[in-house]
C-alpha cells in the first residue's frame, strides 16, 4: 500500500462532532468517513481491520462446528409478525414498502429467518445439533446515534444460533460459543468481562454480555470486589438487608404539610421528636410512571417503590419491562387517577385504585416505612410491606451505587464503564414454537427444538479495540488486527533512501510481511512521524538519515523503543521484530 495512491487523507485536529477517543482518531486516521446520523463508509485502512476482525471471529467459529450462510437483509413483515417483533421493536425498526405497498422491515437481527431456515431443511433429530453464522450488515434506527461507529444505524454484526432437541445439548452449544468468544476477545487483543445480563425483547433464559471496560462506554456494570461475580447495571442483584426486628407497631397517618419531596419530609420528621432518627433511607419513595405495550396507543400507570434515599433508574427499569415500553408518568397521567395524589402517594391504596404495584427487592418483606398517606400534606408511619401493602412484585429498579454489596458474598460492587462487545442467550423454544419448528425424536414423536442466540458488534469491535489500545500519539492497533505489518517511511533529500525503501518493501513483502509505503515527497518529516503514530501500525522503519550509516531505524509503537538495524540485515530483523510484537493490549 503506496501512500500516494491510497484513499486516505489524515486530520490534524479532532472533528467537532466526535467525543470518544476512539470516534475522533478513526475519523483523524482517514478509516472511516461520516455520511448521515449513525451511517459510515469504511476506507481502505478501515476495511482492512474490519476484515482482519472478521477473519478471527470466522475461525473461530468455524472450529466449534458452526457453518457460515447469508441471510437477506430485507424482511417480511409478516415473519416478523409471526414472532411478535413487528410490534415489540417498536420505533426502532426501519420499515419500508415495495412498489404494491407490501410492507418489509430491515433486519435488526435474524432469529426469524435462522429458525424458518433450520425447519426447511432439517426434519429428523439426526440432522442435529446444528450451529448456523452469518457476518451481515444490521439496521436499527437509533433515536440518538452517537460515538461513531459504537452505536450507528447500520453496522456489522456476526451473529450465530444454536439448534439441539433438548436443554443438554442447548448448554453444550452455549458453552461452545461462550467458549469461542472468549478465544475471539483475546485474539483481538481486547480486555474484557462476561457479566450477567437481561434477555429483554430476545426472550430467553440465561444471558450474558462481554463487555470492554473503557471510561468512554455507554454501559455501566458492577464487578464484586470479591468474588467473580459481575452484571450489567440492567441485570444486578443487590444483597438485601432483611429487618431484624418484626414487631413493629401500627402505622399511624401524621400532618405533614408542605411534604411533597423526600428532603421536605425529612426535615419535618426531624422536628417532630421522635424517639428515633428517620431518614431519607427510611422512607418509601413511590414514583409514578407509564407503560404501553409494544402496537398499542394505550397506556397504564404503574408505581415503583424505592428506598426514599434511591432514585428510580428508568435504564435499568425498561430492560426489565422490555418490549414495553416504559416512561415517567406527568401531570395530567396522575389527574386520570383522582386518588393519587402527587407528593404524598403511599402503597397502601393502590390496589383499591386499580394501580400496579412494584418494589425493588430493597424494600423487604417485613420492613417498615415513612411513605405517603394518600392525602394532601399527610404521611403515615410504621408502613409495614406484608401487613399494611401487598405490592404486585418485584423489579430491580433503584439506581446502583458504588459501594453496594454483592448479592452472593456480601463484598463491594465497584462500577465501571464499558462498550458492549458480543451477547449470548439461551434462547429456548420461543422461536421455536413461534414457526413451529420440530423435528421427529428417536420414538417417532415431534419434538420441539430449542435454539441459542450469539451475537457480536463486528464494527463495534474495531472501535472498542481503538478506544482501549490508542494512546495520547494516535491509535496502536494490536498485531492481529492492524491494517499492515509494517509502516515504511522515507525522509530526508534525494532519490537514494527512496530506492532502499523500494527494495526493503519488495524483501518485507517476500517475507509475506503486510507493508504500507509512505512514499510520499513532499510532506516533512515530522508530518510523516506524526502520520505514523496516528495511523497505528504497530512496527514504524524509517528510511532516513541512519542510511548514511548503513542502517535504517525500527520503532516499535507498542513499547517505544527504537533500534537502529544495518540495511544488509534489514527485512530478516524487522521480519523477527514483527513475530515478536505485542498480540494482546496491556
Amino acid at each position: 500500500m503506496r501512500m500516494t495512491s491510497l484513499l486516505v487523507q489524515t486530520l490534524r485536529d479532532d472533528p467537532a462532532e466526535a467525543e470518544l477517543v476512539s470516534h475522533k482518531l478513526l475519523l483523524r486516521a482517514g478509516y472511516v468517513r461520516r455520511v448521515g446520523p449513525g451511517v459510515y463508509s469504511w476506507l481502505p485502512l478501515g476495511l482492512a481491520v474490519l476484515r482482519r476482525v472478521e477473519e478471527i471471529i470466522r475461525e473461530e467459529m468455524t472450529a466449534i462446528g458452526a457453518q457460515e450462510v447469508l441471510l437477506p437483509a430485507m424482511i417480511p413483515r409478516e415473519i416478523f409478525e409471526r414472532s411478535g417483533r413487528w410490534a415489540d421493536y417498536g420505533d426502532a425498526l426501519f420499515r419500508l414498502k415495495d412498489r404494491r405497498g407490501v410492507d418489509y422491515l430491515l433486519g435488526p437481527t435474524h432469529e426469524e429467518l435462522f429458525t424458518l431456515m433450520v425447519k426447511g431443511e432439517c426434519s429428523s433429530y439426526k440432522d442435529l445439533p446444528l450451529s448456523l453464522f452469518q457476518i451481515q450488515t444490521k439496521f436499527r434506527d437509533e433515536a440518538r446515534p452517537r460515538a461513531g461507529v459504537l452505536r450507528g444505524r447500520e453496522f456489522l454484526m456476526k451473529d450465530s444460533y444454536s439448534f439441539d432437541v433438548d436443554d443438554d445439548g442447548l448448554e453444550r452449544s452455549y458453552r461452545a460459543h461462550r467458549d469461542a468468544y472468549e478465544r475471539i476477545f483475546r485474539r483481538l487483543g481486547l480486555d474484557y468481562r462476561i457479566v450477567s445480563a437481561v434477555s429483554g425483547a430476545m426472550g430467553g433464559s440465561a444471558s450474558e454480555e462481554f463487555i470492554a471496560p473503557a471510561d468512554g462506554g455507554e454501559d455501566t456494570f458492577v464487578a464484586c470486589s470479591n468474588c467473580d461475580y459481575a452484571a450489567n447495571a440492567e441485570a444486578v442483584e443487590l444483597a438485601v438487608v432483611m429487618p431484624s426486628d418484626v414487631n413493629h407497631p401500627p402505622s399511624v397517618v401524621m400532618d405533614t404539610p408542605d411534604t411533597p419531596t423526600i428532603s421536605t419530609l425529612v426535615e419535618r420528621l426531624a422536628s417532630m421528636g421522635f424517639d428515633r432518627t428517620l431518614g431519607a433511607a427510611d422512607t418509601l419513595k413511590n414514583v409514578v410512571v407509564k407503560t404501553r405495550p409494544p402496537g398499542t396507543d394505550s397506556w397504564s400507570l404503574l408505581v415503583v417503590g424505592v428506598p426514599g434515599d434511591r432514585e428510580v433508574d428508568m435504564k435499568r427499569l425498561g430492560a426489565q419491562l422490555e418490549p414495553i415500553e416504559v416512561a415517567p408518568a406527568e401531570g395530567a397521567d396522575l389527574e386520570s387517577v383522582p386518588g393519587l395524589v402527587r407528593g404524598y402517594i403511599g402503597p397502601q391504596r393502590l390496589a383499591e385504585l386499580g394501580v400496579r404495584y412494584l418494589v425493588d427487592p430493597l424494600v423487604a418483606e417485613g420492613s417498615s416505612w415513612v411513605t405517603g398517606a394518600n392525602e394532601p400534606g399527610r404521611h403515615a408511619i410504621d408502613v409495614v410491606r406484608g401487613r399494611d401493602f401487598q405490592p404486585d412484585g418485584e423489579i430491580g429498579a433503584v439506581e446502583v451505587r458504588d459501594g453496594d454489596r454483592c448479592a452472593r458474598c456480601g463484598g463491594l460492587l465497584r462500577i465501571a464503564r464499558g462498550i458492549e462487545l458480543g451477547h449470548v442467550f439461551q434462547l429456548g423454544r420461543k422461536y421455536a414454537q413461534a414457526f413451529g419448528l420440530d423435528v421427529t425424536g428417536p420414538d417417532g414423536r415431534a419434538l420441539t427444538v430449542t435454539m441459542g442466540s450469539y451475537g457480536i458488534g463486528v464494527s463495534r469491535a474495531v472501535a472498542a479495540i481503538a478506544e482501549q489500545t490508542a494512546d495520547g500519539s494516535g491509535l496502536r492497533w494490536p498485531a492481529s488486527v492492524a491494517p499492515a505489518d509494517v509502516h515504511l517511511v522515507v525522509t530526508g533529500k534525494g532519490d537514494e533512501p527512496y530506492e532502499h525503501a523500494e527494495a526493503l518493501a519488495g524483501q518485507l513483502q517476500d517475507l509475506g510481511l503486510r507493508v504500507l509505503y509512505d512514499d510520499r515527497v513532499g510532506p516533512s518529516a515530522g508530518v510523516k512521524f506524526a502520520d505514523s503514530e496516528l495511523l497505528g501500525i504497530p512496527v514504524v522503519v524509517v528510511a532516513g538519515r541512519g542510511l548514511a550509516q548503513g542502517v535504517i531505524e525500527v520503532r516499535e509503537r507498542w513499547s517505544g523503543t527504537r533500534s537502529d538495524v544495518p540495511l544488509g540485515e534489514a527485512s530478516r530483523r524487522i521480519a523477527e521484530i514483527v513475530a515478536g510484537r505485542p498480540a494482546v493490549s496491556g
